[in-house]
């Protein structure tokens, strides 16, 4: 059985982290053309599903993400598809702690049948505090919109966790929200792992 991660402050110096980095450097991280979501073009592209879903990555996520939530926060949520493995893994590693935390998947558009949400999971009571998650943060508007739905639906959001920030906008776009950022990684740490392989 594998030993519980760092938690607290040391989480983002920890070993844990390097191995984390290595995963997404070696897995996820690609060079080449590629035309993202949004249209641009970009010579480069980064899929952490490719992390989030394998096993010691999901294991890795989940401590360290959960590490860096604040100790009233209720749940994490944040918008399907990126953020569904995060929001699994953090709510599954946080089970066994004194404070284990609910994960929430938030639909870009309410559902159009039976009771018509648009977020899953088991709901906290109004006004708790709930964390965004989101595995890559380009322009930080897949976060905010989880952000508008969340505070919509009554609760607190003022934290937000990204496995990777492209330093594209989105830290200042969320801060116009009232959301800190936390990043695990920049691209440029990523990049940087990516050509020592």
């Amino acid at each position: 059985m594998q030993k519980p991660l760092p938690t607290a402050s040391i989480a983002m110096s920890s070993p844990s982290r390097q191995e984390l980095l290595h995963l997404i450097a070696r897995l996820a991280y690609q060079e080449g053309e590629f035309t993202l979501s949004s249209g641009a073009k970009s010579s480069y592209y980064i899929n952490c599903k490719t992390v989030t879903l394998h096993p010691q990555g999901a294991y890795l996520v989940g401590h360290l993400c959960g590490a860096l939530l604040s100790p009233d926060t209720a749940a994490v949520g944040g918008l399907t598809l990126g953020a569904d493995p995060l929001v699994t893994a953090i709510a599954l590693v946080s089970a066994p702690t004194p404070q284990p935390v609910s994960g929430l998947i938030i639909r870009k558009e309410p559902k159009a049948h039976g009771a018509l949400s648009q977020i899953e999971g088991p709901l906290p009571p109004p006004d708790s505090l709930i964390t965004v998650v989101e595995d890559v943060v380009t322009t930080g508007k897949s976060l905010g919109l989880a952000v508008q739905v969340l505070r919509a639906a009554g609760y607190r959001v003022s934290e937000g966790i990204t496995l990777v920030d492209r330093l594209q906008g989105g830290e200042d776009y969320l801060a116009a929200m009232g959301v800190h950022l936390t990043a695990l990684f920049t691209l440029p740490e990523i990049q940087a792992h990516y050509r020592q392989l």
